[in-house]
């Protein structure tokens, strides 16, 4: 590991997930009570042991900058070992990133810097657990140019993937970038076999390929549509099958793109489950991230007798309820719940304060918003739309800050 260098994406709007993005970058999205979507990427590098990482951001970073200063200013520069923050530094002209490999592009000159042979290009906005050292060992082994994690997921999912299709060696002869009508798997008709997102390219091949993409006007200057389709003919591009880590990490086999509100809340909602199908209490691969020094949570009698109750949900530091009713929801640092009220299926981010009284339900309530008492939020859908946005699904998002 000590010769690859990792690359993070973590420069996306996230238009989808507005208004939790209309201040944030996608990767610096609260998730599981703790944590930032980015924290699952990182903790991955982490325990595979790639310890030279950037990361570059673009969209409203300021919130995924100072959580990187925060929580991941954990390794040794001494050693080579570093998490830094490259934002657009403008030198191929005054434009932004325009796709996923122009932010490579534009960055050409660290990777001439590296002295790194392999490099791993990975997202900073997807949740899921992988041990990236076994997918370079197979690369390696391979004598592969480029290698791809993917993943099978049902047929009429597959038309939002990359979806490939690969010979018995698992070889790639053919890539498709969000296709109409997918590719089934050839012994499995059900299933198509996606791309996850995670790229192990040799340096050499991807300076290259960079170099090629950007002389091209007509390209979208993405590597799902340009750079993987053109290697593919005549070049070693594999597929990885996720879930092959080898024991050193457990095979839930678990990967979500929350890039939307109902992906998102049901990412949180599955930490939920009985058997979660991701398991975060897992200590050889705990999930880092920064907290800050709180007291514990605690439940507190109210005036009037009620009891603070929580019942199958996730509760961080530094929360209390006070004759609160709490079900099945995943409450953040700092959130106070007040006499009588009551949320169910919900998500609250930190600071959060629900006044006596209120009733929340399939509901996402963003930062340091003060719910006045006997407020109902996720019960009458028509007086919602009036105020907030509403999901695909009906889950009801209130915007950090909002003003009642």
């Amino acid at each position: 590991m000590q010769e690859t260098l990792a690359i993070v994406l973590a420069g996306g709007v996230g238009s989808r997930l507005s208004p939790l993005t209309d201040n944030r970058t996608k990767p610096a999205v609260p998730f599981g009570g703790k944590y930032r979507i980015i924290d699952f990427t990182l903790t991955n590098c982490l325990h595979s042991g790639l310890r030279r990482i950037l990361v570059l951001t673009q969209y409203k970073s300021h919130s995924l900058q100072k959580h990187l200063r925060d929580g991941w200013s954990i390794f040794n520069p001494e050693l080579g070992e570093y998490v830094t923050a490259v934002p657009p530094q403008m030198r191929k002209g005054g434009k932004w990133y325009e796709g996923t490999a122009d932010a490579l592009y534009h960055n050409m000159w660290l990777l001439s810097r590296s002295d790194a042979k392999y490099v791993v290009v990975l997202s900073g906005d997807h949740i899921y657990r992988m041990d990236y050292a076994a997918m370079l060992e197979e690369h390696i082994e391979n004598k592969a140019i480029l290698t791809i994690a993917s993943m099978k997921v049902s047929q009429p999912e597959a038309h939002a993937f990359g979806v490939l299709a690969i010979d018995h060696h698992h070889r790639v002869h053919n890539f498709v970038e969000k296709p109409i009508q997918p590719a089934s798997l050839p012994d499995d008709p059900d299933h198509s076999l996606v791309s996850m997102g995670v790229y192990i390219f040799n340096m050499a091949t991807l300076q290259q390929a960079l170099i090629d993409d950007a002389a091209l006007d007509s390209s979208s200057h993405d590597f799902g549509h340009d750079i993987i389709p053109k290697l593919i003919p005549t070049e070693r591009v594999f597929a990885y099958s996720f879930g092959n880590e080898k024991g050193r990490v457990a095979k839930d086999c678990y990967w979500r793109d929350v890039g939307t509100l109902d992906s998102f809340y049901q990412a949180n909602m599955d930490l939920l489950d009985p058997v979660p199908p991701m398991n975060l209490y897992q200590k050889n691969w705990a999930i880092r991230t920064y907290e800050p020094q709180l007291p514990p949570a605690r439940t507190v009698s109210s005036a009037t007798g009620n009891e603070g109750i929580f019942i199958n949900s996730m509760i961080a530091s530094g929360v209390i309820n006070s004759g609160g009713s709490v079900q099945r929801s995943i409450i953040s640092s700092g959130v106070r719940i007040n006499d009588g009220a009551t949320v169910m299926d919900s998500i609250l981010f930190d600071g959060v304060e629900v006044g006596a009284g209120c009733q929340l339900v399939r509901c996402i309530i963003d930062k340091q918003v003060k719910i006045p008492p006997h407020t109902h939020i996720g019960v009458n859908p028509n007086e919602d739309k009036q105020r907030f946005t509403l999901s695909d699904k009906g889950i009801v998002i209130v915007p950090e800050n909002y003003q009642f």
